[in-house]
């Protein structure tokens, strides 16, 4: 059994696709609306070699921007809110409520400071993602372990260097924490985006324009390849703590 176990994770890969293909053998939802696993993963791989490729591309791009600059400033500023605790009190209610603010409520706001290209749709999820990241950044400096911060203190370490030397290295697993949704939340905020904003590419683009004009395939494709990007997204970000915090909790 043990010898199955790396196989495990393709299980529900296999009954996903399975029950896929019976839906379509017996028609419980219409040939035309739902077209079988082997059109979809064609479209998808004729297209990530033409237009949806490109697509793909655009979107990686305006998430990879978004996150870059939502991190440089969450991550600082999470230090300092975090490091003051009447400091962060101070501001948790504007954090929150802005937290809390569905980000598609933004867009008018972003489309009257930056017009329709892709400052727009970067700047929106880069806010999105920013205030996720900067809420547990904050989080993890508050609760790191007061032994160090007084050993740190106790050997003469300067308020700048406990900053960067300890509540930065302690507030790292909740730093990952906050960068997996943010990161996940920018991808979903660009690709609403695509699809609303005036955009001429990306994969939200695709999904409007293939449902618009009624090619279900190639809509799926879209879909699947926007869902593998947000995977490996996650997966790069989880895989880069765990070489980088493998620490944590020790």
């Amino acid at each position: 059994m043990k010898r199955l176990e790396p196989l495990l994770p393709f299980v529900g890969v296999v009954g996903l696709v399975a029950v896929w293909y019976f839906a379509v053998w017996k028609q419980i939802v219409d040939p035309v609306l739902l077209p079988s696993p082997t059109t979809t993963f064609w479209a998808l791989w004729k297209g990530m070699n033409g237009e949806l490729g490109f697509d793909f591309i655009k979107t990686v791009y305006r998430t990879t921007m978004s996150i870059v600059i939502a991190a440089a400033i969450a991550i600082p500023l999470g230090i300092v809110l975090g490091s003051s605790e009447r400091l962060y009190r101070s501001l948790e209610f504007v954090i929150d409520f802005f937290r809390s603010t569905p980000a598609s409520a933004m867009f008018p706001l972003f489309l009257v400071l930056f017009g329709v290209g892709d400052e727009t749709k970067i700047s929106v999820a880069a806010f999105g993602a920013m205030l996720v990241i900067l809420f547990n950044v904050a989080y993890g400096v508050m609760n790191a372990r007061k032994t160090r911060l007084l050993a740190a203190k106790v050997m003469g370490a300067s308020r700048l260097r406990v900053l960067s030397d300890v509540m930065l290295l302690e507030s790292l697993p909740q730093t990952f924490v906050g960068l997996r949704n943010g990161v996940s939340l920018a991808l979903v905020i660009v690709v609403v985006a695509e699809m609303f904003i005036g955009s001429q590419d990306g994969l939200g683009h695709s999904v409007f324009e293939a449902q618009q004009m009624f090619e279900m395939p190639r809509m799926y494709a879209a879909i699947f390849a926007a869902g593998a990007l947000g995977y490996g997204l996650n997966l790069l970000f989880l895989l880069i703590e765990r070489r980088f915090v493998h620490w944590s909790g020790k």
